[in-house]
């Protein structure tokens, strides 16, 4: 760790680093023209930037950790697909609640994220690449589109880039602020102008996506890794990190109470300890209490937990939770759990598509039965009752997995800090409590409340 030097997240804080001028003299491009003036040499062939990639051992780093190569072989060869164009859509719908590390490379560096895009346009036969953008990251998008004109103008993008006989065109797609459409089958049905509704799997988007083509979707890191891997090769990047499953360099999210709240960049497979350490350790000195390792969809973990746990896919799973997107929020001593997590439930609640039933039903039910808890209008079987309810809403009860991401903090915070959400329970059953008080609303307000809620 000591001799890490930062790569992803190098160019950050550097004057003009989002212009033209600057990328290409920090040795930018560079990669993408060798591999379009080896392609005519026979050099450089789609299939050997893929091994390049298959070979650096590169996951996913939107969530699910996916071996990134493996998903582009997963596109049917041309003479299967015939006249059906491939798509690539880089995922740049950053929602999930506790990640901001692809908004930095989008506002800092987003040169980085183009040329990653155009070698895997290359090693995908892509013609017409996306970026899928949150709808709220307005000058993201505007950064983004900018750095757009300023290739086509420099003859990296657009017809016969560069006179290698390849053409590709990249077209920013600004979203409109759903959590659901960072789900890639939702992304590719907002992309074509419907509602972001998950779909039914299979057929995989490497087989019929967006417009019924073959459609790899990648996050945002993962591209600008893919650049860094072309211009050092796969063992420098197999270098990097815990073990040959966890490659790479990693830009963790922290947030909550540490003392430097932000994005830190290291070897994929940092202890924790370690990374509290880089962020200052505790706020104010207080103690760690609880940890959610992925982002608000990941499992709680206890400070005993998560203290020594390497934070890498394999090693957060090891774990029971996962390392998601890598958003490290970070609880101390004097964080109210049952509050902390009906935060989370108002949120999957507001944010579900409706599509399925659990999680249509059940999201809101799990808000409302948090909110009843902590209002002081809490009956004793509403914690098992809790636990019930988000038993029954995922596992492949609904086509994806935002049941599962709605459920995680309710299972995982209830076991483990049972007593605090039994303690409200108590105190609201208590003769001296004042009920409609606590909860800040009208007694009659409260009436409806508990009898909705038990009906």
């Amino acid at each position: 760790m000591s001799d890490f030097q930062p790569v992803l997240s190098a160019r950050l804080g550097k004057k003009n680093s989002c212009a033209l001028a600057t990328y290409v003299a920090d040795g930018g491009y560079a990669s993408w023209k060798k591999v379009l003036a080896g392609s005519k040499t026979g050099e450089w062939t789609p299939a050997k930037v893929t091994d390049v990639v298959k070979a650096s051992g590169l996951r996913g780093r939107g969530g699910a950790g996916f071996p990134t190569g493996m998903k582009w072989t997963f596109v049917p060869p041309k003479e299967k697909r015939g006249a059906k164009p491939v798509y690539l859509l880089c995922n740049a719908d950053e929602s999930e609640p506790g990640t901001f590390k692809d908004r930095i490379l989008i506002e800092k560096d987003p040169h980085q994220i183009l040329e990653g895009m155009m070698l895997a346009s290359f090693a995908l036969d892509v013609k017409h690449a996306y970026i899928y953008i949150r709808g709220e990251m307005v000058h993201g998008a505007e950064i983004l589109n900018a750095a757009i004109d300023e290739a086509y103008a420099a003859g990296l993008l657009g017809k016969n880039v560069l006179g290698s006989g390849m053409d590709l065109d990249l077209t920013v797609h600004r979203g409109a602020g759903a959590y659901i459409c960072g789900e890639e089958t939702a992304l590719i049905e907002s992309l074509e102008g419907k509602r972001g509704h998950p779909r039914i799997k299979p057929p995989f988007p490497a087989v019929s996506g967006v417009w019924n083509a073959p459609t790899v979707v990648n996050n945002v890191e993962t591209l600008c890794c893919v650049k860094h891997i072309l211009d050092r090769g796969a063992d420098w990047f197999k270098g990097i990190g815990r073990n040959e499953r966890n490659t790479g360099p990693k830009l963790y999210c922290v947030s909550g109470h540490v003392e430097k709240p932000g994005v830190y960049e290291a070897p994929m497979g940092i202890p924790f300890k370690d990374l509290l350490a880089m962020c200052g350790g505790m706020k104010g000195g207080r103690k760690l209490k609880a940890v959610i390792p992925g982002g608000s969809s990941a499992p709680m973990l206890t400070a005993a937990e998560i203290i020594d746990v390497p934070l890498d896919f394999d090693g957060v799973a090891a774990a029971k939770s996962m390392l998601g997107s890598a958003a490290i929020i970070v609880m101390d001593e004097t964080t109210d759990m049952p509050k902390a997590v009906t935060n989370i439930a108002k949120f999957y609640a507001h944010e579900s598509c409706g599509q399925c039933t659990p999680c249509r039903e059940g999201t809101p039910w799990l808000h409302k039965m948090l909110k009843r808890i902590v209002a002081g209008q809490g009956k004793k079987a509403d914690v098992e009752m809790l636990l019930q309810v988000a038993g029954q809403m995922g596992n492949g009860m609904t086509i994806c997995v935002f049941a599962d991401a709605a459920i995680a903090p309710v299972l995982s915070a209830i076991p483990k800090f049972r007593e605090e959400f039994e303690a409200y329970v108590t105190k609201s059953a208590s003769p001296g409590f004042d009920q409609p008080a606590a909860a800040g609303i009208t007694s009659k307000v409260a009436e409806r409340t508990a009898e909705g809620m038990h009906s």
